[in-house]
């Protein structure tokens, strides 16, 4: 298995911006990527940052504004690429499988913002473009929806993007575990569509 780390979205607008993340806290899940960013970089993991960009007339991730920036702990950390996106997907419109051809890596590890939307859009991608995904619970993260059709907290959404990447697309795991499985060299498993399913099939 050879990894590479993605950092989505670590940006200002979710920290002091209009899209603070609600779950889970946002200084915790912060650390949690700085946590990761780390233990690649001290184990040849390559580390890609990446930047959603807007026109600079947008509301939220325009160009030149403090909520384009990274947030000041991870932009001090080592990486190895960084890419600006202008879609959900950090493949869309990107060098980013590019560049994890180039470096022989199948699998990517998900951390970053928000977590149904460019998490959840990049972890579907990646499935689709024949790598495995490794997603951690604790260095991702959310806020509360409310439209037409319903509300949800942060810990609900969260809490079912979380549960839909463990069926099928994605081991999903903390940060803390998943250091641990870089130690041991023992990856931490998925499960599957069957398996999730079972309860209901029988009920």
């Amino acid at each position: 298995m050879k990894r590479a780390l993605v950092v989505i979205d670590a940006q200002n607008e979710y920290v002091s911006g209009r899209l603070p993340i609600g779950y889970p806290e946002v200084g915790s899940s912060i650390a949690r990527i700085g946590e990761a960013m780390d233990a690649a970089q001290q184990r040849g993991i390559p580390v890609v940052v990446v930047q959603h960009a807007e026109p600079e007339d947008s509301p939220v991730f325009a160009r030149g504004s403090d909520g384009f920036e990274l947030v000041p702990a991870i932009a001090g950390r080592p990486l190895d690429l960084r890419i600006e996106k202008t879609f959900p997907s950090s493949f869309t419109g990107t060098s980013l499988e590019e560049f994890l051809h180039a470096q022989g890596v199948d699998t990517l590890v998900i951390t970053g913002y928000m977590t149904q939307h460019c998490c959840d859009s990049t972890a579907r991608d990646a499935v689709h473009r024949g790598f495995g995904v490794e997603f951690l619970s604790d260095a991702t993260g959310t806020l509360a929806l409310s439209n037409e059709l319903g509300s949800l907290t942060a810990e609900q959404l969260h809490t079912a993007v979380l549960v839909v990447m463990q069926s099928d697309f994605a081991a999903v795991m903390p940060t803390a575990s998943w250091i641990a499985s870089l130690e041991t060299g023992t990856p931490v498993a998925g499960s599957d569509l069957l398996s999730s399913t079972a309860d209901a099939v029988q009920a």
